[in-house]
């Protein structure tokens, strides 16, 4: 009466292979790493690299939105940020999240 297609016969015989499994996980893998991680990894270190080389006059915007210029780096963690006429706040270097090009900086 109803037989099986070939195909479903031969699979059924076979258990699947754990390579058969692993390479399409590994490929995986990598396209995330390329497209996702790496990328990443590199603008955190672009913007690491830049935070480190801040300097007085530089335009930055901090992680809550305030807009300032560097009008004193401190000690290596800490930095003076004029945001208005005699109002200077100190931030921490790590809440830089962007510096802006130096021919836009208010002079400090």
């Amino acid at each position: 009466m109803f037989t099986e297609p070939l195909f479903l016969a031969q699979a059924a015989q076979q258990p699947p292979s754990m390579t058969g499994m692993l390479v399409p996980m590994v490929c995986i893998f990598a396209v995330m790493y390329f497209l996702m991680i790496r990328p990443q990894q590199q603008k955190q270190k672009k913007l690491q690299e830049t935070i480190d080389s801040l300097k007085t006059g530089d335009a930055v915007i901090t992680m809550g939105g305030i807009h300032g210029v560097v009008s004193n780096v401190k000690d290596g963690a800490t930095l003076t940020l004029k945001i208005a006429d005699n109002v200077r706040v100190d931030v921490e270097k790590s809440a830089i999240v962007t510096v802006l090009k130096q021919e836009n900086s208010l002079k400090a």
